[in-house]
């Protein structure tokens, strides 16, 4: 498995809201921009249901509650240390902020 980085942690072993142990990697941008997540360091370590299995977990309910947090997050570290807003734009397809 190759090594998982993350901008938002540096602890991949435990979850980030909960500090659990039991995680799963959650690309904060998936789908056609999964690649960028992983070379821009958008990962971040999330308990299972928070990840896919509860009501309210960021894959149940995309650009809303914690998805969008983390989203926005991930944009701001984007604008401060990437590029610009419209760089952002045109590599994760849309603005959260």
């Amino acid at each position: 498995m190759k090594r998982c980085w993350s901008v938002l942690t540096n602890d991949m072993h435990s979850c980030y809201i909960t500090h659990l142990n039991v995680v799963h990697v959650h690309h904060v941008f998936n789908g056609s921009r999964k690649a960028a997540s992983e070379a821009r360091g958008f990962l971040v370590p999330l308990h299972p249901t928070l990840h896919t299995n509860g009501p309210d977990s960021v894959h149940r309910k995309p650009n809303q509650g914690l998805d969008l947090m983390l989203k926005q997050k991930c944009q701001r570290y984007y604008e401060e240390h990437y590029g610009t807003r419209d760089e952002f734009i045109k590599e994760f397809g849309r603005s959260y902020l």
